[in-house]
């Protein structure tokens, strides 16, 4: 379990699991996210909610897991730009300690 803080002053925190990185990282949703300049604003954060919505409406299969984000996570009243900020560079360091590990390829020999 991560804490990151939400806000500049440090009065307000936020619980990042290792299941929520790895939803962040299963749907790809920080990819694209941020403009040339890398600069998170609260126009960032309402695109990340636009798109986790377009994912939830489009999939049909098991989405606990991006429910479970959206609702400790993206939704969250503490969550601003500033938290958003924090979370994308938990994630950067986690995503570098944690590789995604690939599934053994089939062996199909002829």
């Amino acid at each position: 379990m991560y804490t990151i803080q939400t806000n500049q002053s440090g009065t307000r925190s936020m619980q990042i699991s290792d299941d929520h990185l790895t939803t962040i990282r299963k749907y790809g949703l920080f990819n694209n996210l941020t403009d040339s300049n890398g600069f998170v604003d609260e126009n960032v954060l309402e695109k990340l909610k636009l798109s986790v919505r377009s994912l939830i409406a489009a999939e049909n299969g098991d989405i606990k897991d991006l429910l479970n984000l959206c609702i400790d996570v993206i939704y969250h009243d503490n969550m601003k730009a500033f938290g958003l900020q924090k979370l994308m560079a938990l994630y950067t360091t986690w995503n570098a300690e944690h590789p995604e590990v690939e599934a053994p390829a089939e062996n199909s020999e002829v």
